[in-house]
């Protein structure tokens, strides 16, 4: 007998629920789609406090609110001096078990092992502003070019000091770190290009003004023809500004500094420094994140990361770049290529 279409259509979907059984007594299925976890990521800078570094974790914030699944915790030591408070801090961190770690080594040779432990341990790492000596191939590293950027200032001090030369010194932050030992190497380097400008010396400020503030005033008294300075990072700029400032030589003696910190971005406007080599320490924690993000989720390669530096002064501060650089906004990160 053939049964009507429409009587087929009403019997078609109770044959396929009483299938293989002759009494149904729960109509309703419930399906459960399990979340997977959440990836936790650890950032570690080489301090907590300076400007540099806040733009960094607003890079890395910015990289989490534009991911699902992502979360991260930010912790660091308050003295980059604090070889040892960072290193247990990594360590507890492997201990715990995170899935990535993005970290900048205060010291490159004593962090040397802390990236094969996190590896051995099944962690992604990515290194962002200072890596270790060696670096491990699979640990790849999101940084500046530190030798060019110092060559830059080079450059940049020896056209504002002029063709006659004279006398110029160097105000480090801590031997030992790569981007320090770095930016020493770059700046000697470029200085063989002007063979009127002759280095006196290097001092470090230990990453403290105060710190800056002294040795820089004890080279300005010991070297009253002095025409120029490095002042290799944030703290070793200011404190060296406040110095030719208290000595009366402010603007007399040129300084040429690294980073753009509010108080180092008042320096160029006031005439008293030359020349900020700015980095891009947004871009570091952004790309710092999303690369550990992808190997985690293993999507690509460990690859290095130039972010490139740009020579900020009083000409170019309105230039749009140089003011994402100077105050970054979450988004895309900045092209560094300013004229």
């Amino acid at each position: 007998m053939r049964v009507p279409s429409r009587i087929a259509a009403a019997i078609l979907p109770l044959a396929v629920a009483l299938g293989g059984c002759g009494v149904i007594t729960d109509h309703t299925a419930k399906i459960v789609l399990e979340r997977p976890s959440p990836i936790h990521i650890a950032v570690v800078p080489k301090s907590v406090g300076l400007d540099y570094w806040s733009k960094v974790h607003a890079g890395a914030q910015c990289a989490v609110r534009q991911m699902r699944g992502v979360a991260i915790t930010w912790n660091g030591v308050t003295d980059e001096t604090d070889v040892v408070g960072q290193l247990n801090l990594l360590n507890n961190y492997i201990a715990k078990g995170v899935n990535g770690l993005v970290y900048a080594a205060t010291d490159a040779t004593a962090m040397n092992e802390v990236s094969g432990d996190a590896t051995k341990a099944g962690i992604k790492v990515v290194s962002i502003d200072s890596g270790t000596t060696p670096q491990p191939a699979d640990v790849p590293l999101i940084a500046t070019n530190n030798i060019s950027g110092a060559e830059l200032a080079a450059r940049t001090l020896a056209k504002a000091i002029g063709p006659a030369g004279g006398k110029v010194a160097i105000v480090a932050f801590h031997a030992g770190s790569q981007t320090n030992d770095q930016r020493v190497q770059g700046f000697e380097a470029g200085l063989r290009q002007f063979p009127k400008l002759h280095l006196i010396g290097i001092q470090y400020s230990q990453n403290d003004y105060n710190t800056a503030l002294t040795v820089t005033a004890n080279i300005l008294t010991a070297n009253p023809d002095l025409k120029g300075i490095f002042a290799a990072n944030e703290a070793s700029d200011v404190g060296a500004v406040e110095a030719t400032r208290i000595a009366h030589r402010a603007g007399k003696v040129k300084i040429v500094g690294w980073d753009t910190s509010p108080d180092e971005v008042q320096g160029i406007r006031e005439g008293l420094v030359v020349g900020l080599v700015s980095q891009d320490p947004f871009r570091m924690g952004y790309d710092g994140v999303r690369t550990v993000v992808a190997l985690v989720r293993h999507q690509g390669r460990p690859r290095n990361e130039n972010t490139g530096a740009v020579m900020v002064t009083r000409a170019n501060l309105a230039n749009p770049i140089v003011k994402q650089l100077i105050t970054p906004r979450c988004g895309p990160p900045a092209t560094v290529d300013v004229g």
